[in-house]
């Protein structure tokens, strides 16, 4: 018996070393989506993209991928409450979430305070400086709208009616509007609100239809996207109707039905892959994408979010290649800081949304080939010419 502990002692040591290796040979994600609640209708499609991402490459870099997904309900405290477990208790390498701009911004919060690195599938409002820790794969909102408001002044707008989430994301929106249709010479004649969990504008749309614009953009996401269309309908407004990139998704279309049907909104080129040249690298990797989900998911996608966490994953591929070996093995402060550094230095990766690059300045990777005009027909989303 004198010999029992003594040799559980080894045991236990050999345990515990075996556990080291593994965990140094795992990078751990910690993922925070809207599984629940009313930004649902895009934290599903990004885990079905990453599920997608993962199961076509489930090693980087010689490592193995582990995920760890929380829900957040659609609230920016529990998303950043989430944050915050991954990193102190689950020990995450990298940080990718969430759904809304709110819950984002939360997000960021702790990865900066936690010098955790955070891919963000949504736009956030970062400021910059080297303390930054996060990076979007989102398309900046100036960028989209911008396209937006071109296309307005080609078909002779002159002057647009805001509708928008009361939140981060509507004044996302509003902002990015306000610098683009003064230069284009369109006026704003309204700047209607309105909370996600609302379920009626209908206030709202008679201040906007009482102005007589000649279009109304929303400045919205999701299924709750839908009410400004709706309203609209129902008071038989004619003019021309607008959105951002939020909306396309497919219990938008199911909900916005006939209402939405004409709608224009600005989209990553992976939502028209088939319709683009074999000469732009953003179909292969697309197309790639779309096979991956569907073995994965038992379906094509018919959103353009679960390609944007496809694409964080396939960013955090390219960064951990790119990790010094003197910077340690996944699970320490030293290895997280020198692929938040890798992440910053991306240069012409190849995504579904476009072709990204980071520089110290801009957080945000996209430029013009992240950008397509899509308008609804019938039910569908087609390329604008």
């Amino acid at each position: 018996m004198k010999h029992l502990f003594p040799r559980l002692a080894i045991a236990a040591a050999a345990a515990f070393m075996a556990t080291g290796a593994l965990a140094a040979d795992t990078i751990k994600i910690g993922f925070i989506s809207s599984l629940s609640g009313p930004v649902a209708a895009l934290g599903v499609p990004y885990e079905k993209g990453i599920r997608a991402a993962i199961a076509q490459q489930p090693t980087v870099a010689g490592h193995k991928v582990e995920l760890i997904v929380l829900d957040d309900a659609s609230d920016p405290t529990t998303a950043g409450r989430n944050a915050r477990k991954l990193v102190v208790d689950d020990k995450v390498d990298l940080l990718i979430g969430t759904s809304g701009v709110p819950g984002a911004m939360a997000i960021a919060a702790v990865a900066k305070e936690t010098g955790t690195p955070l891919i963000s599938p949504t736009p956030v409002v970062i400021a910059g400086g080297a303390d930054t820790w996060t990076v979007t794969v989102s398309q900046p909102f100036g960028l989209m709208v911008s396209a937006v408001v071109d296309r307005m002044k080609k078909a002779g707008v002159k002057t647009v009616a805001f509708i928008g989430f009361s939140d981060a994301l509507g004044d996302l929106a509003y902002d990015s509007l306000v610098k683009a249709a003064g230069p284009a010479g369109i006026k704003i004649v309204a700047n209607e609100r309105y909370a996600r969990s609302d379920s009626s504008v209908a206030g709202q749309v008679l201040k906007i239809v009482a102005q007589k614009p000649d279009a109304v953009f929303a400045g919205n996401s999701g299924t709750p996207g839908a009410l400004p269309y709706l309203g609209l309908a129902e008071r038989g407004y004619k003019g021309q109707i607008y959105g951002t990139h939020g909306l396309i998704n497919a219990d938008f279309v199911r909900v916005g039905g006939a209402a939405i049907e004409g709608l224009q909104v600005p989209s990553g080129p992976v939502l028209v892959a088939d319709q683009l040249p074999d000469s732009n690298p953003i179909k292969k990797v697309s197309m790639d994408f779309r096979a991956s989900y569907q073995k994965v998911n038992g379906a094509v996608p018919t959103d353009a979010f679960s390609s944007y966490t496809y694409d964080a994953y396939l960013l955090l591929a390219d960064a951990a290649k790119r990790v010094p070996k003197a910077a340690g093995e996944p699970g320490t402060a030293a290895y997280k800081t020198a692929l938040r550094d890798a992440i910053m230095s991306t240069k012409e990766l190849v995504g579904t949304h476009g072709v990204y690059n980071f520089k110290a300045d801009d957080r945000y990777g996209s430029d013009q080939r992240a950008v397509v005009i899509v308008r609804m027909e019938k039910g569908q989303w087609k390329l604008a010419p």
